[in-house]
């Protein structure tokens, strides 16, 4: 499965590509980060991660996309940026007519170190030793894009084959 990953942000945002099959190591395909300029005007900036996000998806060809869910946070202003470049990733992928999947911070922790409290050093570890890498993605927003990747071949591949056998099941019986 290849998977594209998406750590939303209005200034910095990390996109992660990586193939892997849940319970195995994944393979890096490619990471990126998409910078617009705070001094741009809003929907120019989104314009710009739209027509780059469409550009990767088309290029990479994931087969899903994965997105960390927006969380609330006290500075309201990063937390609507983040929220509008979430909806925007979001987007392409459906835009692609691929499945997208959305992971709280915590979930995607506890997927790729065992722990929902890491903090971004333990994350960045894990993916550097997970995809083994000879020195970490940089700058984070990439690590964490990878790390949204490879939670999603672990856990959403798994979501998405006990889904498919419910729906067989509903259907007429299992196969």
């Amino acid at each position: 499965m290849r998977v594209l990953g998406v750590d939303p942000g209005l200034t910095r945002c990390g996109v992660g590509v990586v193939e892997g099959v849940p319970g195995r190591p994944c393979t890096l395909i490619a990471y990126y980060v998409v910078y617009t300029d705070p001094a741009d005007d809003l929907s120019l900036r989104l314009l710009h991660l739209d027509r780059s996000l469409t550009k990767l998806v088309a290029e990479h060809q994931p087969e899903s996309v994965a997105v960390e869910r927006v969380f609330s946070q006290h500075n309201v202003r990063t937390v609507m940026g983040t929220a509008q470049a979430s909806g925007i990733a979001v987007l392409a992928g459906a835009r692609a007519g691929l499945p997208v999947q959305t992971y709280t911070p915590s979930e995607v922790k506890a997927a790729v170190t065992g722990s929902g409290q890491a903090d971004k050093a333990q994350m960045t570890a894990m993916v550097t030793r997970l995809l083994r890498l000879a020195e970490p993605p940089k700058p984070a927003d990439a690590a964490d894009a990878l790390a949204l990747a490879i939670c999603h071949v672990w856990r959403g591949g798994t979501r998405s084959k006990l889904a498919e056998a419910a729906d067989r099941v509903r259907r007429g019986g299992a196969r």
